[in-house]
């Protein structure tokens, strides 16, 4: 069985580290000092309590020295996943299994899904097909991601906190395939529920990236101070009413309030979020799949979004203008 990590960035390496340890055997793509760090001392995972596990991993830049694999993990940031097509197509096959380990909305999220808006294509997302053609949707199993984790160092990942990958199939179905990967993922401590609606997640995640993200990019604030000002904690609210009124106007229901959802962002605390941190570093942001597409949706579903796109346009131009898009 052929397992390869599309990004070995820190919830690819988490789960490289992870797989290695009860005995598979994982490829992971990498590039830079990440990767060369890789090749010379293998990939160390340090724990939430400090314990540390490296792993010798097949580690390279050249996917087509892989081959065709079984299960194909994409751990890349949204921005990343145009331009590496290419590079990923030798690692796709008719029955290659890929699972989305990606924020926002998903290319496929159409697929299979039962709907007046059935097989609906988010332009901004591909609007040539692309990925598409590359990714196919048949074969595309969704997560959505919980752990937080950081490169520390190269070749080393700071697992902080969390441990949950939710997964689900577009239709909703129990197949084969992801109960081999759910219980794969389980087998290393890892949580890796099977939901009926993944969609349900992908939302109930997404709103909280469609909100804080883009506003601690803006503003420099942690998600403590964004939630514990006035004035910033009522565009959040705003944003989020207006990303659920989409997500519901789609057949998905977010089973939280949206209280509760700025809440448990206020306990996190002092955290900069991942947004924030790519601004800081002069980095490519996730835009289009977590703020562009949900505007495009709400265009799709005549569902007003104000908020969404002025802290989208304020976003556009920030980015522009230090580099990050």
């Amino acid at each position: 069985m052929k397992i390869c990590i599309f990004g070995g960035g820190s919830i690819g390496g988490l789960l490289a580290v992870n797989l290695e340890r009860i005995g598979l055997k994982v490829s992971v793509i990498a590039r830079g000092q990440h990767l060369e760090a890789m090749k010379k001392n293998g990939l160390t995972l340090i724990n939430p309590l400090g314990d540390k596990t490296t792993a010798v991993v097949n580690c390279t830049d050249d996917a087509k020295s892989l081959g065709v694999q079984d299960y194909l993990f994409l751990t890349i940031k949204s921005p990343a996943l145009l331009p590496s097509l290419e590079t990923i197509r030798p690692l796709v096959g008719k029955n290659t299994t890929i699972i989305t380990c990606m924020n926002g909305i998903p290319h496929w999220y159409f697929h299979k899904l039962e709907s007046k808006y059935a097989n609906y294509k988010i332009n901004c997302l591909d609007p040539d097909l692309l990925i598409d053609n590359i990714l196919p949707p048949d074969n595309i199993v969704g997560s959505v991601v919980y752990p937080a984790c950081e490169i520390i160092e190269p070749g080393k990942i700071k697992h902080i906190a969390g441990n949950r990958f939710s997964l689900g199939e577009p239709d909703g179905s129990e197949s084969d395939r992801i109960k081999f990967i759910s219980e794969t993922l389980k087998k290393t401590g890892l949580r890796a529920p099977i939901q009926k609606n993944i969609r349900d997640e992908i939302w109930l995640k997404l709103i909280g990236n469609l909100s804080f993200n883009p506003i601690s990019a803006l503003t420099g604030g942690t998600l403590e101070q964004i939630c514990n000002d006035q004035g910033t904690e009522e565009i959040v609210r705003e944003m989020m009413f207006e990303a659920k009124t989409i997500a519901e106007k789609l057949g998905a229901k977010i089973n939280m309030s949206i209280e509760k959802r700025i809440d448990g962002a206020r306990k996190v605390g002092a955290h900069k979020t991942s947004m924030l941190q790519d601004i800081e570093a002069r980095k490519p942001i996730e835009i289009d799949a977590i703020m562009v597409a949900v505007k495009e949706l709400g265009d799709l579903t005549n569902s007003p979004t104000p908020f969404i796109k002025t802290i989208l346009n304020l976003t556009l131009q920030k980015a522009k203008l230090i580099g990050c898009l």
